[in-house]
C-alpha cells in the first residue's frame, strides 16, 4: 500500500492534484491511500505518528511554509519522497536542503503531475527492501539485499557478507549480477560489492565498510564510473 499525501492550503489545488493522482494510480493498478492536509503544522503532527511514502507539498503556505515543513518531515523520516508544488521557480533551489525529488510549477499541468508521480514511484521502488532467496544447509533463506555488503566466491560456494553474519550457498558469482539490483557491481573475479557501502576506490582497491576489496585491472574503469555515479545519488 502506497501512502500519498497532498498538503496545500488551497482546496481547488488539493482536489485537482488528487483527481490526477487517483486516475494514474488506478490506471497502473497500484494499491494506494491518499491523504489531504491543509497546513504544514497538521502534516508534521501526522508524520510523527505515521509514515507516508510520497508527499506533494505546497511551498507558499501560511504560518509554516513548505520548506520549514519539509525540514520537520526530514527530522522524522529520511526516505519519504517529497515533491514541491510552487508558483515560483526560485523556491525550487531550496529543495536541495531537504532532498526534494522534484517540483511542479503552478498552475499545475496534468502531464507534469503524472511525470513527477511516476518518478516518485520509481524512487520508492529503489528504496524498498529487496530480497534474494538462497538455499543453505537444507533451508531456504531470504537475504535482505540492502544489508549485504558484498558477495564473494570460494570455489563452488558464494558467501554473502553482512554486518552481523555470513551466509554460504552453492552457486556461481557470474550468475548473480543479472539477478540483483544495479547497486551491486562486480569489481573482481571473486567479488561483487554493494556500492552503497563503498566509501573509497584507489590503488586498485575499494574500501567497502572499512574492508579493502581488490579491483581487477580489467574492471577498474567501469567500477570507478559506477562509484562516481553512486556518490552523486
Amino acid at each position: 500500500m502506497i501512502k500519498i499525501v497532498i498538503c496545500d492550503d488551497e482546496k481547488d489545488q488539493r482536489n485537482f492534484l488528487e483527481k490526477v493522482i487517483v486516475r494514474e494510480m488506478e490506471l497502473q493498478g497500484l494499491e494506494y491511500s491518499l491523504f489531504q492536509f491543509v497546513s504544514g503544522e497538521s502534516l508534521v503532527a501526522a508524520i510523527k505518528k505515521e509514515d507516508f511514502d510520497i508527499i506533494f507539498l505546497d511551498i507558499e503556505m501560511k504560518s509554516l511554509d513548505g520548506i520549514a515543513t519539509a525540514k520537520a518531515i526530514r527530522q522524522c523520516n529520511k526516505t519519504t519522497v517529497i515533491i514541491f508544488v510552487t508558483a515560483y521557480v526560485d523556491f525550487v533551489f531550496q529543495g536541495y536542503e531537504v532532498r526534494a525529488l522534484n517540483y511542479i510549477l503552478k498552475p499545475c499541468k496534468t502531464q507534469s503531475i503524472v511525470d513527477v508521480l511516476n518518478d516518485a514511484l520509481g524512487e520508492l521502488a529503489d528504496t524498498q527492501d529487496k530480497f534474494y532467496t538462497v538455499e543453505t544447509k537444507g533451508e531456504i533463506y531470504k537475504l535482505n539485499l540492502k544489508d549485504v555488503i558484498y558477495f564473494s566466491s570460494d570455489k563452488r560456494k558464494i558467501i554473502a557478507v553482512t554486518e552481523t553474519k555470513k551466509v554460504e550457498f552453492y552457486g556461481k558469482l557470474d550468475d548473480l549480477p543479472s539477478e540483483l539490483p544495479s547497486f551491486f557491481v562486480r569489481c573482481h573475479q571473486r567479488y561483487l560489492v554493494n556500492m552503497k557501502y563503498v566509501t573509497a576506490a584507489e590503488n586498485n582497491f575499494a574500501t567497502v565498510k572499512g574492508e579493502k576489496i581488490p579491483i581487477s585491472r580489467s574492471r577498474y574503469q567501469d567500477f570507478i564510473i559506477s562509484f562516481a555515479k553512486s556518490m552523486l545519488e
